[in-house]
């Protein structure tokens, strides 16, 4: 391949100047793209509304939390339920959101999961706390998820929100680490962060 269309290892970023148009993208269009090397399979990033946003790198205490919230709820889980981390999470025909953890039925298949059948996102931040609970939770709550979590990955405090309606949620609750928390769509899969395994 020629040196100067291979991959990069970090994506190429910019600031964008305010007020100028930019082209927006589809889902589909950027898989086309990583299909044929154009982007690489590894580049972390995410589709809102058409434009491709950078994710942050992700800490050592944040894997091992999602890691083993991930193992914990899939225990639990059952045959009615899926529990994916880190999947792409196809809000729209061009936005997608890479989710810490995305719960649904296990009657639809990943790809076909919406807003509004997701049963619970959860996204654990070390880094993006600020992103993901004054950016990401408007996303979300327009693109109708029910339920959101926002883990602080240091201290284990949870942002709840619940019952989105527009751009903004109806419930925001905050629970300290030994707090249980109860998803209300799959109560099953409730969990005290502070009794999990992370050292």
């Amino acid at each position: 391949m020629n040196e100067h269309l291979r991959p990069s290892r970090l994506p190429a970023t910019t600031q964008a100047a305010e007020g100028l148009p930019r082209r927006r993208w589809t889902v589909a269009e950027i898989e086309a793209m990583v299909a044929r090397g154009i982007i690489s399979e590894d580049e972390r990033f995410e589709l809102i509304g058409g434009e491709v946003v950078p994710m942050s790198p992700k800490g050592a205490r944040h894997e091992v939390l999602r890691i083993e919230l991930a193992h914990y709820m899939t225990q639990r889980a059952g045959t009615a339920l899926r529990v994916a981390a880190e999947t792409q999470f196809n809000l729209t025909d061009d936005a997608y959101v890479v989710p810490d953890l995305l719960v649904y039925p296990a009657a639809i298949k990943a790809p076909n999961v919406r807003g509004p059948t997701a049963l619970l996102v959860v996204e654990i931040a070390d880094s993006s706390l600020e992103y993901d609970l004054l950016t990401k939770a408007p996303i979300y709550a327009g693109y109708g998820v029910r339920e959101y979590w926002v883990i602080d990955a240091k201290t284990l405090l949870t942002t709840v929100y619940r019952g989105p309606s527009g751009s903004d949620y109806a419930q925001r609750e905050e629970a300290k680490a030994d707090v249980r928390l109860a998803p209300e769509l799959a109560p099953g899969l409730a969990v005290t962060l502070g009794d999990l395994d992370l050292d």
